[in-house]
């Protein structure tokens, strides 16, 4: 066999998204591209703010000395100390530089924490739905993925369900608020009492339970705040970057915060840094790190977010779709029609509507909206969606 067994069995078992993503290519040769109706990848279609364009054409102007060396394998104090400096107003926590790693993105940040953390066989709880790269992460760093269903309806915290999943081998939790793919946003009182049943389990087993917080979205909500984790749970970690919120998903860049309430957090801090290099991170990008370093508060335009996520909510509840107004992100997730959400997907394929099954996120019987694509796609895409809505609810 060319390739390990593992490594084979994932492929077959492979992202939905890059699936459908695939599939859009291919029906757009057949049909068009403005025939087809692609609503599978999250990938901004809005541009980053003007701001970073002239920082980039200031740095190729006049790069300074030094520019694309190596650094601290941590990031550049400068910008860790701008990251700082946001996260210590939103959560009233002091914190520093010193408690800041520059990262490839969040999936890099996400696997830092997860290997400085995990010893062979610890169980990570993941929330259903969930992004599903979560569980090969967690595989990574030879952590066990526990799957915990959200409430039913709301797509909130099911504390009792996670109490239920606790037990000695379980280390951390990956929470992703505002959510992908539901767009829920978990409020304040549930993240602390979150925070409170995981000290109290702590304090059942003995060692430290943590919180990863999975925050690429968190500066794209619509109808609430979204809460800082640090002011909720103790010994949390957040994992983001700058993806959605400065539309930069080709750039990799992102972030690791540690509470500096977080016990041992500076020997958390020194092993997260040694795994930012010997991963193959070695640092974030350098180029990058310069440009968001004033960015911190800086964010595209969420008006224009909230009107595809009107319109397609109003249209689509008409027409029978049921789900959950998403408060937060760019997807939707609807119930599907059909028991099988895999068929209803490849029913709407026949009107050249691409979307993802829910069964990619954990979550059978539902189905994904990215509608982070031109709005003009979307309003020539409401006649195919009358054609499929004919077609499954008068059946």
């Amino acid at each position: 066999m060319a390739i390990s067994s593992k490594i084979q069995n994932a492929l077959s078992n492979s992202s939905w998204i890059r699936k459908m993503f695939e599939e859009g290519a291919r029906l757009r040769q057949i049909h068009g591209a403005e025939n087809v109706y692609d609503f599978t990848l999250g990938n901004p279609s809005v541009e980053p703010p003007v701001a970073l364009h002239q920082g980039l054409r200031r740095l190729a102007e006049a790069p300074p000395t030094g520019m694309h060396q190596y650094m601290n394998n941590a990031g550049y104090d400068e910008t860790r100390a701008a990251v700082a400096e946001v996260l210590a107003e939103r959560s009233q926590q002091p914190v520093g530089k010193e408690h800041v790693i520059m990262t490839c993105g969040a999936g890099g940040a996400l696997n830092i924490a997860l290997k400085t953390i995990l010893n062979p066989g610890d169980e990570v709880i993941i929330l259903t739905p969930f992004f599903v790269d979560y569980k090969f992460y967690i595989d990574n760093h030879g952590g066990v993925s526990r799957e915990v269903q959200t409430e039913a309806n709301t797509f909130q915290l099911d504390l009792a369900a996670i109490e239920a999943a606790i037990n000695e081998r379980t280390r951390a939790l990956i929470l992703n608020s505002p959510n992908n793919p539901t767009g829920a946003v978990h409020p304040a009182e549930s993240l602390k009492k979150l925070g409170e049943l995981l000290r109290r389990k702590q304090e059942q087993f003995g060692h430290t339970l943590y919180v990863i917080s999975d925050e690429p979205y968190a500066r794209l909500s619509y109808d609430v705040e979204v809460p800082n984790i640090f002011t909720c749970v103790r010994n949390a970690i957040i994992a983001t970057s700058y993806s959605k919120d400065l539309a930069l998903p080709g750039e990799r860049i992102g972030y690791l915060a540690a509470n500096p309430q977080l016990e041992e957090v500076e020997l958390f801090m020194a092993g997260a840094i040694f795994c930012n290099r010997v991963l193959g991170f070695v640092n974030a990008p350098a180029l990058m790190q310069r440009l968001v370093t004033p960015l911190q508060r800086a964010s595209v335009d969420l008006d224009a977010y909230r009107r595809k996520r009107d319109l397609l909510y109003d249209r689509l509840t008409a027409l029978g779709f049921e789900m959950v107004k998403p408060q937060g992100g760019f997807y939707l997730f609807p119930r599907s029609p059909l028991t099988d959400d895999i068929a209803f997907v490849q029913l709407a394929q026949k009107h050249n509507i691409l979307l993802v099954p829910g069964s990619g996120f954990g979550a059978p019987g539902y189905f994904r909206i990215a509608y982070c694509i031109d709005e003009a796609i979307i309003e020539r895409s409401f006649p195919a969606w009358e054609a499929l809505a004919n077609e499954v609810f008068t059946a």
